[in-house]
Parts: C-alpha cells; sequence; structure tokens
C-alpha cells in the first residue's frame, strides 16, 4: 500500500534517528527529504508546503514538550501532521441510503459491491443500478449481488429504478446506489447525477476515486463536491499505486472524510479507512488492531491469540494458511507488525512458496508435524519425494515456521509489544493496542 511514498517516508526518518545528535540543519535536511517523497507522490504542492511549514513551525519555533528529545518530538510532529492532512479521525458510514459517485473506470461498481459485502454484517443490504450508458452494468450488478448474496433493482433508466428503490426503501438497512461514470465537468451527465440526488435524497454521496488519479483528484473532489454535496470519499486501487496520497491529501478539499480504502481485487479486500492506523503503517509502526480485527474474521478465533504469542506448531502455522491469505498478501499482513521489516523479495518468493506447503505438509507423518524438530537429512527426502517438490522447498519451510515463531516470540507477544521503547514510541503518538 503506497510503498514509494510510505518507503520513502521511513527512509528519511531511518536517516534522522541514525545520527548521533540533530539540530536545526539536520532538520532542514530531513524537511527537504519529506518535500521530495510528498512530489514523488504527486501530493498536491499547497499541502506539501502547509506541511513542511507546520512541522518547520513546531520543531524549530515552539518549545519543545518535556520528555522530549528534539529528534523524537520531530518524528511525533510529522506523525501528527500525517494524521492531519489524510483525515484527522475515523469516520463511519451514516444513515442507510448511499449514492456511489466518480470518474468512468474509477472502481464503482466494484466498490458498491465490496460496501455491501462490508455491510452485511450490519443489515439487510441492496445494490440499486443507476448505470444505464455502460451496457454491462446492469448485469455486473446482478452478478455481484448473487455472489454476496444480497437483493439488487435493475430495471431500463436510472429514475425509474432509483423511485422503485425507494418504494421499497423500509425493507433494507442499507441502499447502495452505483451511479454513471462520468467527469465533474460533463455537463449531460452532471445534470442527471443532480437530479438523482434529488429524487434519492441519500444520506451518503461518497466520491470513488482511485489512487492511480494524481493530482487531478483534487479538480474532481471539488466538482464533485459543488454538483451533488460529497459527504465521504472512497479510494481504490490503494495496492498498486505510488500516488494515493495525492487523493487522500485532496480529501481536504471537501471536507469529506475518507470511509474506506480498496486494497485489492477481492470482495472483502475493502477496510474502514482510519488515519491514526494509516499512518501507522506507512511509517512503519505497524497496525496490530487492524491486523488481529482481520485475522478474527478468517482464522479460527481460538488460534489466534496462539499465533500472536508465537505458541503454535506446525500444524497450527500450515492449517491457518490458506484462511491467513484472505486478509491480504504477506506484504500486506507484514506492514502491520511494528517493525517488522523483511525484504521484497523474500516476501515475494514467500507467497509464491505458500503453495506447495500444503503438500510438503501432508507428505509428513504424524509425528514429524508435532515434532517437526525431528526432520533430519533422510526425512527431508522422503518428504520432498513424496509431495513432488524439492528438497530445498521442505527446508524452505521449516526455515520459516522456526523463523517466524522464533521472530513473534521475541516480541514477547501482545504483553511485549507493550513494553520498552516500543511502548513509549506509541504513547508519543497516541497509539494503543
Amino acid at each position: 500500500m503506497l510503498e514509494n511514498f510510505s518507503e520513502g517516508l521511513k527512509g528519511a526518518i531511518r536517516k534522522i534517528i541514525g545520527k548521533p545528535s540533530i539540530d536545526e540543519k539536520a532538520v532542514e535536511e530531513f524537511l527537504k527529504d519529506l518535500r521530495v517523497t510528498f512530489l514523488q507522490a504527486d501530493v498536491d504542492i499547497e499541502i506539501i508546503n502547509s506541511f513542511i511549514e507546520n512541522v518547520r513551525k513546531k520543531v524549530l519555533k515552539e518549545k519543545i514538550p518535556p520528555g522530549f528529545t528534539l529528534r523524537d518530538y520531530l518524528i511525533k510532529v510529522v506523525y501528527d501532521e500525517l494524521v492531519n492532512i489524510l483525515g484527522k479521525e475515523a469516520s463511519d458510514i451514516k444513515g442507510k441510503k448511499i449514492m456511489l459517485v466518480g470518474l468512468y473506470g474509477s472502481g464503482k461498481t466494484t466498490s458498491a459491491g465490496k460496501i455491501a459485502y462490508f455491510l452485511k454484517k450490519r443489515g439487510k443490504v441492496a445494490l440499486v443500478c443507476l448505470d444505464y450508458h455502460r451496457p454491462a452494468a446492469a448485469d455486473q450488478i446482478k452478478q455481484i449481488a448473487e455472489k454476496i448474496n444480497v437483493k439488487y433493482f435493475i430495471g431500463k433508466d436510472a429514475f425509474s429504478v432509483a423511485k422503485e428503490s425507494l418504494k421499497e426503501e423500509k425493507n433494507y438497512d442499507y441502499l447502495i446506489y452505483d451511479t454513471a461514470g462520468r467527469d465533474a465537468l460533463d455537463e449531460e451527465l452532471a445534470k442527471e447525477l443532480k437530479e438523482l440526488g434529488e429524487i434519492i435524497k441519500p444520506d451518503e454521496v461518497l466520491l470513488v476515486l482511485p489512487a492511480e488519479i494524481g493530482k487531478v483528484a483534487k479538480k474532481q473532489a471539488e466538482e464533485f463536491n459543488k454538483l451533488v454535496g460529497i459527504t465521504g470519499i472512497i479510494v481504490t486501487k490503494m495496492d498498486s499505486s505510488a500516488k494515493g496520497g495525492a487523493v487522500i491529501a485532496a480529501c481536504s478539499i471537501t471536507n469529506a472524510k475518507i470511509k474506506f480504502i480498496g486494497t485489492g481485487e477481492k470482495i472483502d479486500a475493502f477496510e474502514k479507512y482510519d488515519p491514526k492506523r494509516f499512518v501507522s503503517r506507512i511509517l512503519g509502526l505497524g497496525d496490530l488492531e487492524t491486523l488481529l480485527e482481520k485475522a478474527k474474521e478468517v482464522v479460527k478465533p481460538e488460534k489466534v491469540e496462539k499465533i500472536v504469542e508465537g505458541d503454535f506448531t506446525l500444524e497450527d502455522f500450515l492449517e491457518q494458511i490458506e484462511a491467513m491469505k484472505n486478509i491480504g498478501p504477506l506484504s500486506q499482513i507484514v506492514s502491520m507488525i511494528p517493525g517488522l521489516g523483511l525484504p521484497k523479495d523474500l516476501l515475494k518468493n514467500q507467497e509464491e512458496m505458500m503453495k506447495k506447503w500444503k503438500y510438503i505438509y501432508q507428505s509428513m507423518t504424524p509425528k514429524e508435524r508435532k515434532n517437526p524438530e525431528i526432520i533430519d537429512e533422510s526425512r527431508i527426502k522422503r518428504i520432498a519425494k513424496g509431495s513432488g517438490t524439492k528438497e530445498e522447498d521442505v527446508r524452505n519451510l521449516l526455515e520459516n515456521y522456526f523463523k517466524v515463531k522464533k521472530m513473534i516470540k521475541s516480541f514477547g507477544g501482545i504483553k511485549g509489544l507493550k513494553r520498552g521503547q516500543l511502548q513509549n514510541l506509541m504513547k508519543q503518538f497516541g497509539i494503543r493496542f
């Protein structure tokens, strides 16, 4: 998620932490590094200038609070200012009628399905197709609705379907309206959208913006806000874009909160947006809270605590691999664990290797599964032959199991993460887990 932006921020922080001492000159060099990182992420120049000046003023011109070094306070201020421009506080869905608007190809229909899937946990949901300019739009809504088992409304035109859905409003907790993709400056489509808004009177109007849109996000946000009054934003394609910072920062233009972010193609690759958690992740501070929430949805509840505490067997490890895939890519999971940084190539290879581990595990004896420490070279040869894999693949599984177990245990579980310097750093940032 925002890999280049995140790496730039973490690199600047590592550089400042690595200095034996810092002064005003070091702070200015740090701010230059941040400016370059923001520019490369296509963040609006006005936002960059405001951010840099706010950090400079608080760190160099105001009195540093008791208990902070200049270095600690600099990092805290950067965290606070990032949270400030990226939304300040998390914001939930309000009301039952939710209308999605946005550009052609922004991912509106997919997002409509994702938010329907997300809200299913809270009540009865229906998808409403208001896009009759794109031939396949109604079919797509129908397919998504049937896949996630929610009701849907489709018809001949947007206005009649909108009115039909309102007649059934009392039967649903949430009605999600998917409108036609358009440019906010297209007069004909803008007029249609405005009229639909007057008919539906939505409780939420969510602007769907792809992270890759870059600087154009600011103009589009302004225009859609004038047209229908944006109450929230969904940022899509966050998993594949380096420019998502521009979209998120541009949201300050409308004073609308980001409600959700799309983190992948799957229907459940969709997160409620929390600025504090988000900034923690892109700064490398992790996000255990989100990780545990996701884990509880897909991993057997009785296993979650064992895994987090590092007290799991090879059987536990392998049993949960398939389920853990539903949380997201391994690289995404790793980004949620404070202080854990693994090479990109290793992460890529790990995800590919996971496909083979199931067969390797099945070729082990019950005794080997419970006590992997007994697996020597002769056993490795037998397991590799039985699973149709290479001996190095078997060693890879065993090495990773022992490595992950040792690493998690080294944290001391949740209690361990709440002790020492990490705890103090988190406290400074107001982070609790």
